[in-house]
């Protein structure tokens, strides 16, 4: 819903804010009627390939017609074919639960890089009927990452492995058009994550800096006029950064508690400001009250008693997907992009953002080597419907792209940086989603 009319003070009057219609698209990632009840891991890899191979065979008509579709099982030395399945990758480096109880007897000092790649990884791929190592130069292993559902074209060789000579990628999904209207009035989307709100990183005079000039409380009338179209504020994860000495099992005493207490009371503060002007959605993230695994449920309303008053504030899940004008956005506060560059290689995070949305699946690294909920009958991650806008939070720094498909979808892929560390917050025009960064300095010297 639209919210009531919202105002910007000038000196010369009111300049009456923009407003756009908002829709929620977040009820594939809310968890309600699931119940646990000890399921494995295997049941959300099942719901993938079967949804991801059922794609896949729909593609190879028009990829190589003439080849046969084979199991794993159904392989034959020298015949060349098609086969679909899960990609497996063999990772020297991944650290084992056995190294933690084998650490103190080993000659050899746990490594602990930011990259677990090695030269000698290799993939695997496997369906219900088995699994076979996979050989070649098309398929790199420091691209690819385990729980992808890909179609490759190849031969079995003498020694048993596949010789990989093609492969086939689901592709960007299918797009919903944007309302094109270059004409129209130039509205702005806000990103900003990474806040830290308790942190000794975090400065609370950049971050009112921050609220004071998205809410038309600085700059001249030129500013306040641009302040006025910003339509909606998104906080991508990571808002508040508790002490960590007290978490140390005891039970905590008034004096910590009201110390735990203290970084969400000043976020809460923060909020009140922006959405007493201009409607809100908050993610949770890594360092949030929230719970660990994604998908992320919402944050408690009962953390913001100011901000949670007002009808433009949203408490939203991890990943979080909604519809702006008719413009889709989807994105994450980041660990899905920060799980996969531990477990794979890429010049940025931009072109992570890409290989995701290709691979249609924004969390392929789920549940191998990221936290995720056991979902028995579906997969939340998996990319139905191509956004128009892609974002990702707290990252190192600010990076953007606009690509293009083969079908004419046009997505605008942001890497949001952390705002701590950073003084950066993002800007869209919904446009045209053109973007920018808007960085606030409050250093004295």
């Amino acid at each position: 819903m639209g919210a009531a009319p919202m105002e910007v003070d000038s000196g010369n009057g009111v300049v009456e804010r923009k407003q756009s219609i908002y829709k929620s698209l977040d009820e594939s990632f809310e968890i309600q009627k699931e119940m646990y009840r000890g399921q494995q891991y295997s049941q959300i890899y099942f719901a993938r390939l079967h949804l991801m191979r059922t794609l896949l065979y729909s593609l190879i008509p028009t990829w190589k017609p003439h080849l046969p579709v084979c199991t794993v099982l159904g392989l034959e030395q020298g015949k060349e074919c098609i086969i679909v399945g899960t990609l497996f990758k063999h990772m020297k480096l991944k650290p084992t639960i056995l190294d933690e109880y084998s650490k103190e007897r080993s000659a050899s000092p746990l490594v602990k890089p930011h990259n677990f790649m090695h030269s000698e990884d290799y993939l695997i791929l496997e369906d219900e009927s088995g699994r076979v190592k996979l050989r070649g130069t098309i398929l790199v292993p420091s691209v690819y990452v385990t729980g992808l559902v890909v179609a490759l074209h190849g031969k079995e060789t003498g020694a048993g492995d596949f010789m990989v000579e093609d492969i086939l990628e689901a592709g960007l999904p299918p797009q919903i058009d944007r309302p094109l209207n270059p004409n129209g009035d130039d509205k702005y989307v806000v990103f900003v994550s990474g806040l830290s709100v308790g942190s000794s990183s975090a400065n609370p005079l950049q971050f009112q800096l921050f609220v004071d000039h998205i809410t038309g409380h600085l700059g001249d009338e030129k500013e306040q006029g641009i302040a006025a179209k910003i339509v909606q504020v998104v906080i991508a994860g990571n808002s508040v950064e508790f002490p960590r000495g007290l978490f140390n099992g005891q039970n905590l005493g008034s004096k910590e508690q009201s110390k735990l207490s203290e970084p969400t009371k000043e976020l809460d503060i923060l909020l009140t400001q922006i959405a007493a002007g201009i409607p809100l959605d908050i993610m949770p993230g890594t360092s949030d009250p929230a719970n660990f695994a994604l998908p992320q449920q919402p944050l408690h309303k009962c953390l913001f008693p100011g901000s949670a008053s007002y009808n433009t504030f949203r408490s939203c899940t991890n990943p979080h997907s909604f519809e702006l004008d008719n413009v889709k956005f989807l994105g994450t506060s980041g660990q899905n992009i920060d799980n996969l560059a531990i477990y794979s290689d890429a010049s940025s995070r931009i072109d992570f953002l890409e290989r995701t949305l290709k691979w249609r699946h924004i969390a392929p690294t789920a549940p191998n080597t990221l936290g995720c909920y056991p979902f028995t009958d579906r997969d939340p991650f998996f990319v139905e419907a191509c956004p128009h806008v892609y974002f990702i939070g707290n990252q190192d720094k600010y990076e953007t792209s606009l690509i293009e498909g083969s079908e004419n979808q046009v997505v605008r892929l942001i890497s949001i940086p952390r705002f701590a560390e950073t003084g950066t917050a993002v800007v869209m025009n919904l446009k045209n989603l053109e973007c920018h960064a808007l960085s606030f300095g409050a250093q004295f010297d």
